[in-house]
């Protein structure tokens, strides 16, 4: 029987969240045909968690386990750590290196996408509209007037490096700015972006593609019920979000279509999700490319399968039988 890790944990804020992606795949893979458990990683520690609850090491030699005296063998890893190490490109570096097919992107894809700004910007020239932004690394000071000036108020300020809306922060006041960049830095350490408020409607559009067919899902759209889609909103309830959105057939088939044109540019693989806001005028606006989308029964993804008409267990068979072969 297939041996799959599903990989979550990590080492960024991220982690709690990327366990609740966990047991949402746990409950998607079918078990009658893979042999399946979790993989939790967390700095040099990584642990799979046996059904009796215990937790025993991983030998990063092969990517197996001791169980009894028998040696079990990982033949694919599902990748869901939201963060570094497995949304950056390092674990895929690992897997390649072991030739362990894995769920996702590859390194360069998952390295660009995880930098927002450079993707962004990457996108741009291949006629993406992305909103103007800053990038500022740690050290560089930018005064208030200058972001006032090059980029405006209201205007959000983030690390680049990082999701889940941790570290960000949306700014309307001037005095509010230098704090805003100090809490950024404080979440992501290295790159802040200082990124243009754009007023419109927020949506967010699933996709795959496997050697047989491509499938991009139903747009869901987002409304926050807080200033915006912060973690709150994110995974504690405080936003609405109807699938399929309230876009026309035209604007629909739009995004449906750049979001296929994305995951071409990217050399994308697996599940990814890309997250855009409509202004006014019916412009697409990119706002950022997730290659490890959330996984839980709530997220986007799984609530896009549903409204499809499929289902999520069909979805993982497919990506996993496809990287497989």
């Amino acid at each position: 029987m297939i041996r799959i890790a599903i990989v979550c944990g990590g080492d960024s804020s991220e982690y709690q969240v990327s366990l609740r992606s966990a047991e949402g795949l746990y409950s998607f893979i079918d078990k009658e045909k893979y042999e399946v458990y979790i993989v939790l990683m967390r700095g040099t520690e990584w642990q799979v968690w046996l059904p009796d609850d215990r937790k025993v090491p991983v030998d990063k030699n092969d990517f197996s386990f001791r169980l009894g005296r028998q040696t079990k063998k990982f033949h694919f890893a599902y990748i869901t750590i939201h963060g570094t190490p497995g949304e950056d490109g390092r674990l895929q570096g690992y897997f390649d290196m072991q030739g362990i097919p894995y769920s996702c992107c590859g390194v360069f894809a998952a390295a660009l996408t995880f930098n927002k700004f450079a993707c962004n910007h990457y996108l741009q020239g291949f006629g993406v509209r992305i909103s103007e932004s800053l990038l500022l690394r740690k050290g560089q000071a930018i005064s208030n007037n200058d972001v006032v000036e090059k980029i405006g108020l209201p205007c959000f300020i983030k690390p680049n490096l990082g999701g889940s809306s941790f570290g960000t922060t949306k700014v309307k006041r001037i005095e509010e700015i230098q704090p805003a960049i100090e809490k950024a830095f404080g979440e992501a350490n290295h790159e802040v972006i200082i990124e243009a408020f754009l007023s419109g409607t927020e949506i967010t559009c699933g996709c795959y593609k496997t050697k047989k067919k491509s499938v991009v899902l139903p747009i869901s759209e987002v409304v926050p019920k807080n200033e915006f889609f912060d973690y709150e909103a994110k995974y504690n309830g405080a936003s609405d979000e109807i699938t399929p959105a309230r876009l026309c057939d035209e604007l629909t088939a739009r995004v449906q279509t750049l979001t296929s044109a994305i995951y071409d540019i990217l050399g994308a693989s697996g599940l990814i999700r890309v997250d855009y806001i409509i202004t006014e005028g019916h412009l697409v606006n990119l706002l950022e490319v997730n290659t490890t989308p959330g996984m839980t029964a709530a997220s986007f993804i799984p609530q896009q399968v549903r409204a499809a008409g499929m289902e999520m267990c069909a979805v993982m068979d497919e990506i996993i039988e496809d990287k497989l072969n």
